[in-house]
């Protein structure tokens, strides 16, 4: 008998990790979490959907994107986790409420002041042997501070993910 919860534990872990190793920009450690099929689809709401394909693009987009910061905080605010998802042992669907708290390095447009972005992950994990790895990546922005701020319409969501 499979015990979800500690699919539940694992999950969590992985969310924690990705979450650890952007803040360390740990780049090469960050691919690893992605299957070699992976998706991002990438939603600021006010810029357009961006999509990328496989540990390669994602990881480098992440990378430049954080370029400009000298201090960049990913925090995983809520992590809500489906195992099992659609009937399926081997996948998992995670939503995750998150904040990026980021300070303008000196190259940087905004330089010297602090941001903050708000967000929200809806995944597909799947289990690759003994581990889970992302699979699909729905990022949607929440609210922004700072000079590209905003607050925007928060999206319909089920109950569970």
């Amino acid at each position: 008998m499979i015990d979800t919860r500690l699919d539940e534990v694992d999950l969590r872990r992985l969310v924690a990790t990705y979450a650890d190793g952007v803040t360390r920009r740990d780049w090469a450690g960050l691919r690893d979490l992605f299957r070699p099929d992976a998706a991002l689809q990438l939603d600021l709401v006010d810029r357009g959907v961006r999509s990328l394909h496989g540990p390669d693009e994602i990881v480098s987009f992440i990378d430049a994107s954080v370029q400009r910061f000298d201090f960049f905080e990913f925090v995983a605010l809520n992590v809500l986790v489906t195992v099992a998802a659609d009937g399926d042992p081997d996948t998992a669907r995670i939503r995750t409420f998150m904040c990026e708290i980021r300070h303008h390095g000196p190259d940087a447009p905004d330089a010297g002041s602090w941001s903050t972005a708000y967000g929200l992950y809806q995944d597909t994990a799947v289990r690759v042997s003994d581990s889970w790895r992302f699979a699909d990546r729905r990022y949607r922005s929440l609210a922004r501070t700072g000079s590209d701020g905003g607050v925007f319409p928060f999206p319909d969501l089920p109950s569970v993910p």
